[in-house]
């Protein structure tokens, strides 16, 4: 009896590890897609934030002030739940996306954590030395050629620790998706524990997984920090000359 009772385990086990990575690519397609448009848009906060318009610039601070203001949790709510009530979406073209859930939540990231990577980046080019600028003026750099040979290099090395760090959160967040229907790892893990009632043993093999995303994240990032910190290149290829 109890070699069969741990043969059952095991195969449940096997089983529920077995659907919860088959929604891997749920998770990685939500983070990837909602990491890229929420940088892309945080860069463009950053670009508001620093022009000459005030009415630009105060429409930065409030969608920043907005977003981190309020709870991811809700924000997804109020996208998949309030404006697909919404008429003029129900009858739009854009309908067929917002009544997607995996849409929803994509958009619901994109917008909240724009806001926080824009933070990231605005903290990054004040942090970089105002001589540096000047100097560039001096040499008579254009806007385009300062931007591309002195300002992003050194935002981007600047900026990724703490922009690492919100995308470890981002690939957490994803499991917000669930709340909405998306079978994510955790919404599969959800399906599973609502049929079997073994919450434990579901839970920690979905921590599981998200503990591998997370650390491959975090390898990847750390490796590229090493390759944007300059004294590391510098003491690398002095122990390669001697």
């Amino acid at each position: 009896m109890g070699g069969a009772a741990m043969n059952a385990d095991v195969t449940f086990l096997a089983d529920t590890a077995l659907a919860i990575v088959r929604a891997v690519p749920v998770t990685l397609g939500l983070f990837v897609a909602s990491a890229i448009g929420a940088s892309l848009l945080g860069g463009g906060l950053v670009a508001a934030l620093t022009a000459g318009l005030a009415p630009v610039r105060g429409i930065a601070r409030g969608w920043i002030f907005l977003f981190r203001g309020t709870p991811l949790l809700l924000q997804i709510f109020m996208v998949y739940y309030g404006l697909a009530a919404l008429g003029p979406v129900r009858q739009g073209p854009f309908w067929p996306a917002f009544r997607d859930p995996l849409f929803c939540a994509g958009l619901a990231m994109t917008c909240c954590c724009s806001a926080y990577i824009a933070e990231v980046l605005r903290g990054a080019l004040a942090a970089i030395p105002a001589g540096q600028i000047e100097a560039a003026l001096a040499c008579g750099m254009g806007r385009v050629t300062r931007l591309r040979l002195i300002v992003l290099p050194q935002m981007l090395r600047l900026a990724l620790p703490a922009y690492g760090n919100e995308l470890v959160m981002m690939v957490k967040s994803t499991s917000l998706a669930s709340t909405i229907t998306v079978l994510d790892v955790t919404g599969v893990a959800q399906q599973v524990i609502a049929h079997s009632y073994r919450t434990l043993d579901v839970f920690c093999l979905a921590a599981g997984v998200y503990l591998g995303l997370t650390g491959a994240l975090t390898a990847l990032l750390r490796w590229a920090e090493r390759r944007l910190d300059p004294t590391v290149s510098d003491g690398a290829g002095e122990g390669a000359s001697r």
